[in-house]
């Protein structure tokens, strides 16, 4: 539930906090007077589209912070678990947007996208106006409405249909990978097999491109290399080379190692010394025997490399994605040629899960049926608490039709539409060619009194709904947003008297003019307060006794009915 949001530099508000309570809280205030900003302000933090005119004339640009009360929300913190954003039972989301168009949203103090803010926002709180009402006349709108009514039963129905269809797209495109005629798969398969066998002849390892270049890079230091060898070996191994004069200081320590440790000692390293300039001046030789290359040698290798070169060119970076493209080519090579039995393998595969589909869809479409006779029956008897005893309901089925191909619904295939009718004795006629705005709006509110239970959003926002009623529609009305408020906060702006006298938390929005300058306020209403707001809702005199009598009565009857609910 929201606690709290504070706003900044939107539309005629400077700057301003509100603080929502449990229950029912009410926003009224004249016409024009800034109503509708807060709930654009809530919806903008809930992830809505931002607009430039949000932002208060002659400022930078705005800004509205929410926090939101997620402890009795499980799925809320599970979803931040898996974003990796630290949780607690208090949820802060803080959005701003400036004239250049730059959005900036963080959750917890996490920078979050659009996308992201919804996902979460959308498990939080229930916007519900008047434009609501339209999108309620479409009917796929209509079947969204049914399916959150049958709730999580649902939700496994789905999860299977989705696997499904998962496993469908996946065979379609195995399938359009053989290729179209069957002249065309037997050039296909021929170009297969020109890669196949240029690849192979060129008998290409991972690591022989490195070892040529290493041999080239040799070929072109030979003369150096030579030089150089020929130069270390001669100075260790000639007449009075190296090793000679180890040999002779050796010998000459020889005679004396005896006499002391220490010499001993010395005549030792004598020895390590000419044994590893023998195996040096050795090495040198065996190093300068490999550098004897000719001409043919270095051309060898040149053409070699201009192989590889010129098969990298054709498939692959590397050696490595060259070989992988070899792999991938002999699997479509071995499909093409074995079309007939591969083809008739994915086309039985196929027709297991379009069989499996459908029944399936038939499993679901049997579930909204059975749930949509509950729902209808439900909504019916919320009508006539609201006034409309001879109203009906009824969710029309077309007939199932079975799905052979692609593309494939993750929804199913039912397609409904709400029927209607707002007095006895007439037929039922689709309700998105009859229902009126007041029939609407009650129709709207049973809905949600009977969804409410179905869902674990905690968070009701209503825009007007109750337009177009007035007198004993609007008590039931009242009552009925008292009755949802017991198991969900409810946020509603009203015009009404008697949903005002029904608050627990009455917010008033007022505008006044300072410097040149037009600002709205909020204000949270005490009982005296309170009375007098009932008092010009209801359009009397705040001086009059008997309109203070009136207003008086109505919040005692309204405390009076929430105190036995």
């Amino acid at each position: 539930m929201i606690r709290s949001i504070e706003l900044k530099n939107i539309a005629l508000i400077e700057s301003a906090v509100i603080d929502f309570t449990d229950g029912l809280n009410v926003l009224s205030g004249e016409t024009g007077s800034g109503k509708s900003v807060i709930i654009d302000s809530i919806n903008f933090v809930l992830g809505a589209k931002a607009d430039k005119t949000m932002i208060r004339f002659g400022e930078d640009q705005c800004s509205v912070s929410a926090v939101f009360d997620i402890s009795d929300s499980p799925r809320v913190k599970e979803m931040l678990i898996e974003m990796d954003v630290e949780i607690s039972d208090e949820l802060i989301i803080t959005r701003k947007f400036s004239v250049d168009s730059k959005n900036s949203i963080r959750v917890n103090g996490q920078p979050f996208t659009v996308g992201m803010l919804r996902d979460i926002t959308s498990h939080l709180v229930d916007v519900h106006g008047q434009s609501e009402h339209y999108s309620l006349l479409k009917q796929s709108e209509q079947l969204k409405v049914l399916d959150k009514y049958v709730g999580e039963a649902i939700n496994h129905h789905k999860d299977k249909i989705s696997d499904c269809v998962t496993s469908l797209k996946a065979i379609d495109k195995s399938l359009s990978g053989f290729g179209g005629s069957e002249s065309e798969r037997a050039i296909r398969a021929d170009i297969l097999k020109f890669q196949i066998e240029e690849i192979e002849s060129a008998e290409l390892s991972s690591d022989e491109e490195e070892e040529l270049i290493s041999k080239r890079k040799l070929i072109q230091s030979a003369e150096k290399l030579s030089s150089s060898f020929s130069g270390a070996i001669s100075a260790l191994s000639s007449d009075d080379c190296a090793i000679d004069l180890v040999n002779k200081s050796l010998h000459d320590i020889n005679q004396i190692s005896s006499l002391d440790d220490k010499y001993f000692a010395i005549s030792e390293r004598l020895k390590s010394v000419s044994v590893e300039l023998n195996d040096i001046s050795a090495t040198l030789e065996d190093y300068s025997s490999e550098c004897s290359f000719d001409e043919a040698d270095a051309d060898k290798i040149e053409n070699r490399l201009d192989k590889i070169k010129s098969i990298k060119k054709k498939y692959g970076i590397d050696i490595e994605s060259v070989l992988s493209f070899l792999q991938n080519a002999k699997e479509e090579y071995s499909r093409l040629i074995n079309f007939d039995e591969e083809y008739s393998k994915l086309i039985a595969e196929k027709k297991k899960y379009i069989d499996q589909l459908n029944k399936l869809y038939f499993e679901l479409s049997d579930l909204r049926r059975k749930n949509a006779v509950k729902l209808c029956e439900n909504v019916e008897k919320q009508l006539a608490e609201l006034g409309m005893k001879g109203a009906k309901f009824s969710i029309d089925f077309d007939d199932l039709k079975e799905v052979s191909d692609s593309p494939y619904s993750e929804n199913g295939a039912d397609e409904i539409e709400f029927m209607f009718s707002a007095n006895l004795g007439e037929p039922l006629k689709p309700m998105s060619k009859i229902i009126s705005g007041g029939e609407m709006s009650r129709f709207m509110l049973a809905l949600k009194v009977i969804i409410a239970d179905y869902q674990d959003i905690k968070t009701y926002i209503f825009d007007e709904i109750d337009t177009g009623i007035s007198g004993n529609i609007a008590r039931i009305v009242a009552e009925k947003f008292a009755d949802i408020s017991l198991s969900v906060q409810v946020i509603a702006i009203s015009h009404l008297p008697q949903i005002c006298a029904m608050s627990d938390n009455s917010l008033l929005i007022s505008k006044n003019e300072e410097n040149g300058k037009t600002f709205t306020n909020v204000l949270k209403l005490n009982e005296t307060q309170k009375i007098s707001e009932v008092i010009r809702l209801i359009g009397g005199d705040v001086g009059s006794d008997a309109a203070q009598k009136h207003a008086e009565e109505m919040i005692e009857k309204a405390n009076l009915f929430k105190k036995h609910l």
